[in-house]
Parts: C-alpha cells; structure tokens; sequence
C-alpha cells in the first residue's frame, strides 16, 4: 500500500501545511503518516515527551480552531466514526522534535523535507507581503491621480444620484376663472404686446334752467361779473 510519502516528499508536505491561529503546522495525522507511524502510537510518544513539546512547538486545536479548518477543508469530525480528540498541531519546531522522539530511519529521513517545507512556506509568506506592498503603492499612485480630477468624479457621482433619485415633476397649472389674454396676443390699436387700456368717459350735459315756483317759465341764468 502506497502511502503520501511515496509520491514526491517535498510537494506533497508543503500542501499540509496549514495556518492556525497565524502559526504555520502540521497536524498530527498527517506528520505521522510522513514519518511512518500509525496515529494513535505517535501521539502515544508524545505524551511521553510532553516537556519536549512547549506551547510554541505544538498545541492542540479548540473546537473553533477545528471547525474554521473543517469548513475550509475535507476533514474528519471528531467523533461519530472520525477521531474521538481534537487533533494536535506541530510547528517546525515541533516537527523536527516529533523525529528526534521517534527515532525512526523514515522519521529521521522525512524531517529534513519538512523543514525544507516550512522554509519554503515561508519563502511564498515574504513573496506575498512583498506583492502586498507593491499593491499598496500602486493604490497610493492611482489615489494620487484621482485627486487631480476630483470636479469630474463629483460630476459622474452627481449624475448617477439624478438617476437613482430624480427630481419631481413640475404640478400641472390650475385653469383660472375668467378672461385672460393668451400671451403674446395684440389688442387692436395698442402697442404690440401691451393691453389696451379703455377708460369711460363721462358725457357732459349743459346746465338745467332754473324754475322759478311762481312761474312755470324758466328762469334765465344771472349774468356772470364783469
């Protein structure tokens, strides 16, 4: 039966390892199958090493730390026909530690491309802070040139605020009561575009003679003074 260390070592230990809690690890599955031993017998010798193991060469998972790695990954729960504890996580450190208290020629063979791994783990880490950072300074440059051309960005943001929320429309006038001249309409005999303005005038009558009560025959006027 072929086991993972039969395929290329190096390739198949750089793709398990993992980052948990920021730290780069191995799990214990799969370090024992790289160095030959079943499971349970490797963890079995190192609980017999413990005060080898300190909490930045290995640590074992919480049930958040599991679930984060089983949603990302294929994993088997524990319990219910997978493994019954949470499984154990080794860094470098503790990896090449695991060899030394396994004492095995596969083992002794095998730490050296695990380390080879994590080295190369970290080689692609720096090569993605470094991308990162090309980016970042890219980002600053391109903000750098918008800024020139802030009226024409507020112009386009402007535009697409009148379409998401146009302005209403304009009431329709009331019809009015009465007459009103269109506009532009002439009144004949005024001045174009004026209204012709008519006032009434009142006629002048000559003055009634006076009656005297005695007589029914008018009076004359009295001479007016010289």
């Amino acid at each position: 039966m072929k086991t993972r260390t039969d395929i290329q070592p190096a390739v198949s230990i750089e793709s398990l390892i993992l980052t948990v809690r920021g730290e780069k690890v191995i799990l214990d599955t799969d370090l024992a199958r790289i160095f030959g031993a079943p499971t349970f017998r490797f963890n079995e010798a190192i609980k017999r090493n413990r005060e080898r193991f300190p909490a930045d060469f290995m640590f074992q998972l919480t049930q958040d730390d599991f679930a984060s790695l089983t949603s990302q990954f294929a994993m088997s729960k524990p319990g219910r026909g997978g493994r019954r504890t949470l499984p154990y996580a080794f860094t470098e450190n503790g990896a090449i530690m695991a060899a030394n208290v396994l004492n095995s020629p596969q083992a002794v063979r095998m730490s050296v491309f695990v380390v080879r791994a994590f080295v190369r783990m970290r080689e692609l880490l720096g090569g993605t802070k470094e991308l990162a950072r090309r980016l970042k300074d890219l980002e600053a440059k391109l903000t750098a040139r918008l800024d020139g051309h802030e009226a024409a960005i507020v112009d386009v943001l402007q535009r697409i605020m009148r379409l998401l929320d146009p302005p209403p429309e304009p009431e329709t006038p009331r019809r009015q009561i009465g007459f009103h001249a269109r506009p532009g309409e002439e009144t004949a005999g005024t001045a174009k575009g004026r209204k012709r303005c008519i006032t009434p005038r009142l006629r002048t009558r000559s003055p009634l003679p006076r009656i005297s009560p005695q007589t029914s025959s008018p009076v004359p006027p009295a001479p007016s003074a010289a």
